[in-house]
């Protein structure tokens, strides 16, 4: 076998100059390799060193770099602190070359300031003071976007923020900021939307699911309880020999006293003082007792199965007319949360937001670029439509037949004023007996309306509902159930529903003069 043949020696040198790149992603290569302050090598290297150490988020050390002059490095170390770009950076790739490609353009431009007239402080200073600002506004966003949704989204590249500015610069995003604000006041919203889905199951009991099963509980009982009893001197078993006066049991031997004329006195004592010898014998007997225990008693009893919670969302959000003002705020508030808890739990959100008929806006939410676009359009815009709740309600029944909403359940953000159609109660009724649908209602309005009540199976009042308006005034109304405390025959129910006739069998009955009670042929016969 022939030895290998050595390495080509033609560019050896050229790539030796160029190690460092190994070290940087192919985004800086350009730059790093033209910039125009410094040599070639030692920028290299104080590049890759300089994004290892942003990497870890550790301040760098300007007395170790090798690029750029000790000058512009103090300069440029100083403002990387004085902007904490290494807490942005830690682990963060992307930003992390974003931030070095800047650091290079802005630097690039010291001999261009130069030659406009500017002196070398002068220049330094400009190249600074703009790179300070470029990533002041970029940290600043960048934080804004931690707040509101706890993270950078994955799809909003660093590298091309201008799309992403301009979004943040829009009067709808100042409306996002606002209201991501008043989520702070409502800190029960968090809770309720937690616990919509039924996808895990909770260590809560639900007392809506309850069934009945065998609870055994203690109870006292008397309790029957055999022993055997030894009976002494019962005819039985004979077990040995023993003193004693028994003359039916008395030995032969002491029998033999009785015919002697002096040893018959010794029997006689013997006897008196019971110390014939005597065969011992007993017999056993089985006595039963009754006493008092505690015992296991099963009954019939009713157990709540546990809450199931964290599924799928289904947002429907009322953007009539009547919701302007501080109940406006409070069901985009809704809508936010219902974003941000989405996304923090895993969970898919879709929101329907509705006005009257034919006015009925989709949006599936995700903390993506296109989400947040979708979501701050929609935060931006004044609600003046109709109320048609039959709209939203139809699309929520046909989400449920996609498997992948099976286990969603429905928030609805109103303030009530609408009423679904008998047909359409009766089929979100059925679909709530046969997939288990819950629907939570949030009522941003004085009292609960029968329309409401009839979709809603609970429902969450925000009874300061004005003061997010603006308005530093109370609900009039002691209690939001005013409803169902005073007109409880107004709800739909199975009774009153078999009572209920059409309004044309209604207007019949009352022409033909038809009294309830009466039969048809009770009517006609009277005529």
């Amino acid at each position: 076998m022939s030895p290998p043949l050595p390495a080509p020696l033609l560019f050896e040198r050229g790539e030796r100059r160029l190690a460092s790149l190994d070290g940087l992603t192919r985004s800086l290569w350009l730059g790093g390799m033209t910039n125009s302050q410094g040599s070639l090598e030692p920028r290299l290297g104080a590049l890759a060193g300089l994004r290892d150490e942003l990497l870890t988020g550790r301040e760098p050390r300007p007395e170790q770099w090798s690029w750029p002059p000790p000058p512009i490095a103090l300069a440029l170390n100083e403002a990387i602190a004085r902007l904490g770009l290494a807490r942005y950076c830690t682990g963060q790739q992307e930003l992390t070359d974003t931030v070095l490609m800047s650091i290079l353009f802005e630097l690039d431009f010291i001999v261009d300031y130069v030659d406009r007239g500017a002196s070398e402080e002068q220049a330094l200073q400009m190249a600074i003071d703009a790179f300070v600002a470029d990533w002041q506004e970029h940290c600043g966003q960048i934080d804004e976007l931690v707040e509101v949704f706890g993270l950078v989204p994955d799809d909003c590249k660093h590298e091309s923020w201008d799309q992403m500015r301009r979004l943040l610069h829009s009067s709808g995003w100042q409306e996002v900021l606002r209201i991501r604000r008043l989520l702070e006041r409502l800190q029960e919203l968090a809770a309720i939307i937690r616990g919509l889905g039924r996808s895990r199951q909770s260590e809560q009991d639900d007392a809506a699911s309850q069934s009945v099963v065998e609870v055994m509980e203690q109870a006292v009982a008397l309790r029957a309880e055999s022993r055997t009893v030894r009976v002494p001197d019962m005819p039985g078993e004979t077990r040995g020999i023993h003193r004693s006066d028994r003359i039916a049991r008395m030995l032969p031997a002491e029998s033999m006293l009785l015919g002697h004329p002096r040893l018959r006195l010794v029997w006689h004592a013997r006897r008196a003082e019971r110390t014939l010898l005597c065969y011992e014998d007993d017999d056993r007997m089985t006595e039963v007792r009754l006493h008092r225990s505690l015992v296991a008693q099963p009954r019939p009893g009713v157990k709540a199965a546990k809450r199931l919670e964290l599924g799928p969302i289904l947002v429907c959000v009322d953007t009539s007319g009547s919701m302007q003002g501080g109940a406006e705020a409070v069901a985009k508030a809704v809508v936010l949360e219902a974003m941000r808890s989405a996304h923090a739990q895993r969970r898919p959100c879709h929101v329907f937001a509705f006005g009257g008929p034919e006015e009925l806006v989709e949006m599936e939410l995700g903390v993506d670029s296109a989400g947040i676009a979708r979501v701050t359009e929609f935060l931006g815009q004044a609600f003046r439509g109709g109320t048609d709740i039959c709209g939203p309600l139809e699309r929520v029944i046909a989400k449920l037949e996609d498997q992948r909403w099976q286990q969603a359940d429905l928030l609805l953000a109103t303030d009530g004023e609408f009423g679904a159609t008998p047909e359409l109660a009766a089929r979100l009724a059925a679909v709530k007996r046969d997939l288990g649908l819950r629907v939570q209602g949030v009522l941003v309005a004085d009292r609960e309306t029968v329309g409401l009540l009839e979709v809603a199976d609970n429902i969450y009042p925000v009874r300061d509902w004005r003061r997010y308006g603006g308005a530093n005034v109370d609900s009039p109304i002691h209690s939001h159930r005013l409803t169902a405390m005073y007109f409880p025959g107004a709800l739909r129910n199975a009774a009153n529903q078999a009572a209920t006739v059409a309004g044309a069998a209604a207007s019949a009955a009352v022409i033909s003069g038809h009294h309830r009670g009466e039969s048809v042929e009770e009517t006609k016969g009277s005529q």
